[in-house]
């Protein structure tokens, strides 16, 4: 094992990996409830049951898409990156494809198998170079911020800390409802924890916040902590019944929902592998050692989701949390990976982390992702208009696909405009048809 990992050449050991590993899940476990939480549509009030997936079944999705994930990633990439189904990727699934769109789960998972394999043939092929090159820096920057504002607003939503209002759209929610309190609460609570630096803040925040709802009765007591595991069937293998319906696969519609979740889940993983090799010192004359297998770990974990039932699964940019503390091979993943299979074993605590319990992790989540915008060049007007329209559109228009539309139409529009056309790659050409295309075509 030692060997095959390279610990002397990495100047690491069993103890440093292990402990990477752990810390890695615990800086990420939050994922188990949130994942099942939006997935579900919990806390969104007045839909058919049939858009809801079922959540203890997107609880074991979640901990095996993550656990194979996390296993290909180290034992082939040998790489200290977990993965797990993405924050934003699930919320686009859920609140634009399903929600807002009104296409069945069952084909937006479709969508989601189909991006993993458009994925892996783009890494294999020696595409993904291309691909990566053709989006502008501010317009991929542009879209990482907006999925933030997007799953913050998600989560104020979720938490009841803002709600529908006739006169202005939205406005505060009431601070008298017990259940809006705990949420702030706990936000305030994994602030603090998150200001401290205090590594899994925005787990142990969680599991704070869930023992307050518990004590003044505001969650539900679990039955037990440890229990069976629940069946995956409810979804396992929906992603295949897509197929019976060709004539909804064969849209514009859907293959801008495709687009979508290849175009977040690629640079994601990109970015966070260049994150990742910068801190552990991998990065050799520019260049990243075993790139590709890095990324086809990651395409081969969103197809294994996809067919277990759950949203994209990417690269987990918390896996800098192991990396600070000590990790620097593979073996810190499959730890990690192993970590999340022994985690179905927890099921009956789903019930306790409530949209107001998970609500502080997205809305946490969703402003380290703004961060992105101080990489946007907001003094050029031709590369700031498309920029903006980009993130601000999505939680106005509670689309993270509309949002990337608007920006990705206007963006050669302005370019164009301020006589910089040489600088428009030809990708974004088509991109701007096939988006334009969307907004004509789109269904109600």
């Amino acid at each position: 094992m030692k060997k095959y990992f390279d610990f002397e050449g990495h100047g690491t050991n069993f103890r440093r990996e292990i402990v990477g590993g752990v810390t890695t899940f615990l800086s990420m476990a939050y994922i188990l409830a949130v994942n099942p939480s939006v997935l579900s549509l919990q806390g969104i009030e007045g839909i058919p049951d049939s858009m809801r997936m079922n959540m203890d079944a997107v609880f074991v999705a979640t901990a095996l898409a993550a656990f194979i994930g996390c296993l290909v990633m180290g034992l082939y990439a040998k790489y200290p990156i977990a993965l797990a189904p993405g924050m934003g990727l699930n919320a686009f699934f859920a609140f634009t494809v399903v929600l807002s769109m009104g296409i069945p789960w069952e084909t937006a998972l479709t969508g989601v198998l189909f991006s993993g394999i458009i994925f892996a043939v783009l890494t294999v092929t020696g595409l993904r170079e291309y691909v990566i090159n053709s989006i502008p820096m501010e317009m991929k920057m542009a879209v990482s911020a907006g999925i933030g504002f997007f799953i913050t607003f998600v989560g104020l939503q979720g938490a009841g800390m803002i709600v529908t209002d006739e006169a202005t759209l939205v406005s505060l929610g009431t601070l008298h409802d017990p259940k809006v309190v705990l949420a702030v609460v706990g936000l305030v609570i994994t602030v603090i924890l998150m200001a401290r630096k205090v590594p899994a803040a925005i787990f142990i925040g969680m599991i704070i916040t869930a023992g307050i709802g518990l004590i003044f009765g505001l969650v539900p007591m679990p039955g037990s902590v440890i229990g069976s595991v629940p069946s995956l069937e409810p979804t396992f293998g929906a992603a295949f019944e897509g197929f019976a319906t060709p004539s909804e696969l064969f849209t514009v519609q859907f293959l801008v929902v495709v687009l979508t979740f290849l175009f977040v889940d690629f640079f994601d993983t990109a970015g966070t592998l260049v994150g990742v090799a910068s801190q552990a010192n991998m990065i050799k004359d520019n260049k990243i050692p075993r790139g590709n297998r890095a990324l086809l770990s990651d395409s081969i974990a969103t197809i294994a989701g996809a067919i277990f039932g759950t949203s994209t699964t990417t690269s987990y940019v918390e896996s800098t949390a192991g990396v600070a503390a000590g990790a620097r091979t593979g073996f810190a993943s499959v730890v990690t990976g192993v970590l999340f299979l022994l985690a179905v074993l927890f099921s009956p605590l789903i019930v306790t982390f409530t949209s107001e319990v998970t609500a502080p992790a997205l809305i946490i989540v969703g402003a380290l992702m703004v961060s992105n915008l101080s990489k946007i060049r907001w003094d050029q007007f031709e590369v700031a208009v498309p920029a903006f329209l980009t993130m601000f559109m999505m939680p106005l228009t509670y689309s993270i696909a509309t949002g990337i539309a608007i920006g990705f139409v206007f963006y050669p529009i302005t370019m164009v405009m301020a006589g910089r056309r040489k600088e428009i790659h030809p990708v974004m050409y088509g991109l701007f048809v096939v988006f334009l295309l969307y907004f004509l075509f789109m269904t109600e």
